[in-house]
């Protein structure tokens, strides 16, 4: 598993050790394919072992960020998620400001456009996040 091989040299990198636990929270987080919260990646854990503390899942999902093996997603409803970002394809977000409802978008017509902007300006990317906030049809639809 090339991830795991990737959070052990990270963590030995800064002095930690790659424990039971945070090997249990990782697997959890790889194991769904889904954006997931804090809390929601604490459910899957504590059906494992019930000895994981909340906060220790919450550090390990810093440490999975800083490792670049997650990436931190914000939908506009005040619930901070994760997804994997490691040996995933760059995608953006649309979001439904009603539903919150979110499609992942992958236009290589938009990443031309960000590069050309960039060149233009004189930037060098390094990364960016686009989120577009609307209305899903479903709910333009409920609401007709």
């Amino acid at each position: 598993m090339k991830e795991k091989d990737i959070f052990i040299r990270f963590l030995s990198d800064r002095g930690l050790r790659m424990t039971n636990q945070r090997g249990l929270i990782l697997d959890a987080f790889l194991g769904t394919e889904r954006h997931v919260s804090p809390e929601e990646l604490y459910g899957l854990v504590r059906r494992k072992d019930g000895t994981i503390g909340q906060a220790t899942v919450y550090r390990t999902l810093k440490l999975l960020t800083e490792a670049g093996l997650a990436r931190e997603v914000d939908f506009g409803d005040g619930v901070l998620r994760y997804e994997h970002s490691y040996g995933h394809e760059h995608h953006d977000h649309m979001i439904c400001e009603r539903c919150h409802r979110h499609i992942e978008v992958v236009d290589e017509r938009i990443e031309e456009l960000q590069e050309r902007l960039a060149k233009k300006y004189g930037f060098v990317l390094t990364g960016h996040r686009m989120y577009l906030y609307g209305i899903c049809s479903e709910c333009r639809r409920r609401k007709a």
